[in-house]
């Protein structure tokens, strides 16, 4: 089937879904997926048949793995969705996402709350500046109560939230919702909402909290505060504006409530997606000059590649320009040009063919054969460069080796393929042991990668036991080290003098400045220089291990008047930084996990013991009316294989979660300043 409907970019919503793992991220794209007409059977996790869950191993384990796109209409808008993973391990899935996003549903369980990965990735789209609503999920279920959940979303994310609905009913009676904005209750009978007057029984309650969101609103927005004033009451068509106005700010968050599992609530989130969440045209320019107009000059982001049976397809999404079947594309970042075969209108692993995409839209695309996630694909004749999405980097590796030794460069292909579609895999080989170390971001990232090559390449692989990145830090540092970089082996030669101070650096990066005066380094030189020390953090003097948390200052040189170039001077700053480095003391550091454990009361004094022998530190204790949760740092290395004691230690009863939570001394090492 082919498409030749092209929408204009006012009508389109690039839309994320996130949250953090089994809050009903999937089971609520699904039901958007039903209620726009997009497919004709609601799926379920549970039952391995959503759409957006296509992958085996995501219906094997129940869990989102790769973010996946859906296209969708709704009111006469076209919704690119991504619904995206809640594990921590896939965070750089999401970190891709919501660069090219423009507005997100961030959906929390209305029992928990607010929980660690759903508060990460809210700060993620905070600070890549996507205007958000929340829904909050599963009323339906025994202790859900939109009040407390309200309250986490004010306190653990620093928001105001605008709550424009109120549940009709609690937990297993939870069967619709008053919508506070036009003062009508909105109830589901099946699939079907119904619409009515508010209850008798919950009109006082409901007029109360509608004078509340208007009094909120009020000292927000000066145009609802002039209204506010003015007339008893705020209009639904004032409000409703002002709401707009406060989600694409970022000053306030519209929250709204059902349950996706029964259906509850779908429709009304839809609207509020259509009429508060930004189309292209209402975000910036790209890089401040190329507009969302589909007759610039085309710019596209690619942010996903996957492998299919059918080839390899390019998830792009289109800032500027329009994009047709047969375009030639520059690879800005590669300086190569791609031919574009296919135009791809996404739904998860199907796929409708279209004609041309205009700016604002995502779409898939095949034909290039080396775009890789970050790439920037332009019209040849205006090249342009669009900042990529950031890169995680990999705290966990593990030894993979083929069963069979003819199997190796079978495996050295899968393997590269996957780290080209997946940036935040590396692969590369052990110095010492010769053995080829798959590294990512957490054991279970790992697992899948692993299983992706047996599956899909039919290979038996050996793996060896998970391993922590180790980082390397400056304790005490040292001052006026100097290093003379001289080289005369014929023709012209190479020399550069540089002095180098380094000292410890709050957090886990790299810093550096100059204090050079008078010229003895010129300009270019000194960027030399600090591209030279950035050279020299790849391997510390402990045990070769990264070097991080540092600031170098280059306070002295000298330069050659033939023999001193760029060359010179990042080499002078490599073996200088490393010479400085020799001389400091420095400290190993291990990369630490904050970890949340939910368990019932009487397990709860034999896990808080637990994570005290696995070197864990204990930074809260909460009560819920069912369970207790803890919440620790505990370093990574002790984290591995903990679901599996858990359940045996509180007989299935007990659940956690673990984000990255940077770095901590390492045990035996002196702590850092």
């Amino acid at each position: 089937m082919r498409r030749h409907t092209v929408e204009t970019p006012a009508v389109i919503r690039n839309l994320g879904i996130l949250a953090h793992v089994d809050a009903g991220k999937t089971t609520l794209t699904e039901r958007v997926l039903y209620a726009t007409g997009a497919t004709h059977r609601r799926g379920e996790v549970h039952h391995g048949t959503t759409v957006t869950d296509f992958d085996a191993q995501e219906r094997d384990r129940g869990i989102t793995i790769f973010a996946a796109a859906v296209s969708c209409a709704w009111a006469g808008h076209r919704i690119n969705l991504i619904d995206t993973p809640g594990h921590v391990d896939f965070s750089d899935e999401v970190e891709r996402s919501l660069r090219v996003l423009d507005g997100a549903v961030a959906v929390f369980d209305g029992v928990a709350g607010v929980e660690p990965q759903s508060e990460s990735v809210w700060r993620r789209a905070t600070a890549h500046g996507v205007p958000r609503v929340a829904f909050v999920n599963k009323l339906d279920r025994a202790g859900a109560d939109l009040d407390t959940a309200v309250a986490s979303i004010r306190d653990r994310l620093r928001v105001t939230p605008l709550v424009a609905q109120l549940p009709i009913g609690r937990e297993h009676a939870f069967t619709g919702v008053v919508d506070l904005l036009r003062m009508r209750a909105l109830t589901w009978d099946g699939d079907t909402p119904g619409e009515g007057p508010v209850p008798d029984g919950l009109l006082a309650e409901a007029r109360r909290r509608r004078r509340l969101l208007e009094e909120t609103v009020a000292e927000l927005h000066p145009g609802a505060l002039e209204e506010f004033c003015a007339e008893p009451e705020i209009s639904a068509g004032t409000l409703a504006a002002a709401l707009r106005d406060l989600t694409r700010s970022g000053d306030g968050v519209v929250v709204l409530c059902g349950s996706a599992y029964r259906n509850r609530g779908v429709e009304p989130l839809l609207d509020a997606v259509v009429g508060y969440l930004p189309s292209p045209l209402d975000v910036p320019p790209v890089r401040g000059e190329r507009a969302a107009d589909p007759a610039a000059p085309l710019a596209a982001l690619a942010f996903k590649v996957s492998s299919t049976a059918t080839g390899r397809l390019t998830f792009l999404r289109l800032y500027a320009g329009t994009l047709r079947k047969g375009d030639t594309v520059l690879d800005a970042g590669a300086g190569r040009t791609e031919r574009v075969a296919r135009i791809l209108r996404v739904q998860a692993d199907r796929h409708t063919e279209v004609d041309r995409a205009v700016a604002g839209d995502i779409v898939a695309v095949s034909g290039p054969k080396a775009a890789r996630p970050g790439a920037t694909l332009c019209a040849p004749e205006s090249p342009l460069l669009l900042e990529p999405p950031s890169t995680a980097e990999p705290v966990v590796s593990v030894a993979v080796e083929p069963r069979r030794s003819t199997d190796a460069g079978r495996l050295a292909a899968a393997l590269a393929r996957l780290a080209d579609e997946d940036p935040s895999l590396t692969v590369r080989t052990d110095p010492e042991t010769g053995q080829t170390l798959l590294s990512g971001l957490g054991e279970l990232h790992l697992e899948v990668a692993v299983e992706r090559v047996r599956r899909e390449q039919g290979l038996t692989v050996a793996v060896g036991s998970p391993r922590v990145a180790l980082r390397e830090t400056v304790v005490r540092g040292v001052s006026g080290v100097p290093y003379r970089h001289v080289k005369q082996d014929g023709g012209a030669g190479q020399f550069a003098h540089v002095v180098l101070d380094v000292e410890p650096a709050e957090g886990t990066g790299f810093a550096f400045a100059s204090t050079v005066t008078g010229g003895r380094v010129p300009r270019e030189y000194v960027r030399a220089v600090a591209e030279g020390c950035r050279d020299a953090l790849a391997e510390g003097p402990i045990g070769g291990h990264p070097v991080t948390g540092l600031r170098v200052t280059l306070t002295d040189g000298a330069t050659h008047v033939r023999d001193s170039s760029e060359l010179a001077f990042r080499a002078a700053g490599r073996f200088g930084l490393r010479a400085a480095l020799g001389a400091c003391a420095m400290a190993l550091l291990e990369p630490v996990a904050e970890v949340t454990v939910t368990v019932p009361e009487d397990a709860a004094g034999g896990v808080l013991g637990d994570l005290a022998a696995r070197r864990g530190k204990i930074t809260g204790m909460a009560a819920r009316p069912d369970a207790v949760v803890i919440t620790a740092t505990v370093p990574l290395a002790e984290v591995f294989g903990y679901a599996t004691h858990l359940r045996s230690r509180s007989q299935g009863r007990g659940t956690f979660s673990a984000r990255a939570a940077g770095y901590a001394p390492a045990p035996g090492t002196p702590a850092p300043r």
